[in-house]
């Protein structure tokens, strides 16, 4: 499985420097609507090649939690409202794909908070999600957000927060919560939300894509 990771790693980077590369949505079991936001990815996607200078397929894959295409797919992306389940083997599965070099990106739709923060104790039982302060590279990458993550979209009053996983010292898992980027990424008439809002969002996405492929730590 070593030997695996590593092959995995390095063809990762031949082709994060090629910039062809390709982004996926994870489907869980359990109930909650993981399927949210569907015109997100592809916005983001494209707005992100238009601006960014990236290449990234427009085509948006799907992949299950304990599934072996996991492993083709540096950034995964990960929404909805409500419940989640992983069974051991996909907890395993998901743990060797991001020790191994990919990045899950859990987007908060509201109300994935404490199911997601129950499930990834199977995943990671010896770390903890830390707030990412915003001095945090994640923060300044093409776009300058000194404040944190933006708020697109507003539910309890709350403050958007940024969390993370550090597995020896590497992001591997980026939480956003009370921010819901996901909807800021969806066309301007699923939400109504203003374009300086929705620009926002999008440029906080490329940040966290420029993040994962160019890993400045």
């Amino acid at each position: 499985m070593r030997k695996f990771i590593l092959i995995l790693f390095v063809l990762w980077a031949n082709l994060i420097q090629a910039q062809h590369f390709q982004i996926a949505k994870l489907k869980y079991h359990g109930g909650g609507d993981w399927y949210g936001n569907p015109t997100a990815l592809p916005n983001l996607v494209a707005f992100a090649n238009q601006n960014a200078g990236t290449s990234i397929s427009p085509q948006i894959a799907t992949v299950e939690v304990g599934s072996q295409q996991i492993f083709n797919y540096p950034y995964i992306y990960m929404t909805g409202h409500g419940n989640l389940v992983f069974s051991s083997q996909e907890a395993e599965n998901l743990r060797q794909y991001l020790i191994g070099g990919g990045f899950l990106h859990v987007d908060d739709n509201y109300g994935l908070d404490p199911f997601f923060r129950r499930e990834i104790r199977k995943v990671f039982p010896e770390l903890e999600l830390i707030e990412l302060p915003f001095t945090h590279p994640i923060y300044h990458q093409k776009y300058m957000f000194p404040n944190g993550l933006p708020k697109i979209h507003e539910h309890d009053g709350k403050p958007p927060q940024g969390f993370g996983l550090l597995y020896e010292g590497r992001l591997v898992l980026f939480f956003s919560y009370e921010s819901d980027l996901g909807n800021g990424w969806e066309d301007q008439v699923v939400y109504g939300n203003p374009e300086e809002v929705r620009l926002k969002a999008l440029q906080m996405g490329v940040n966290i894509l420029q993040y994962v492929f160019y890993r400045p730590e």
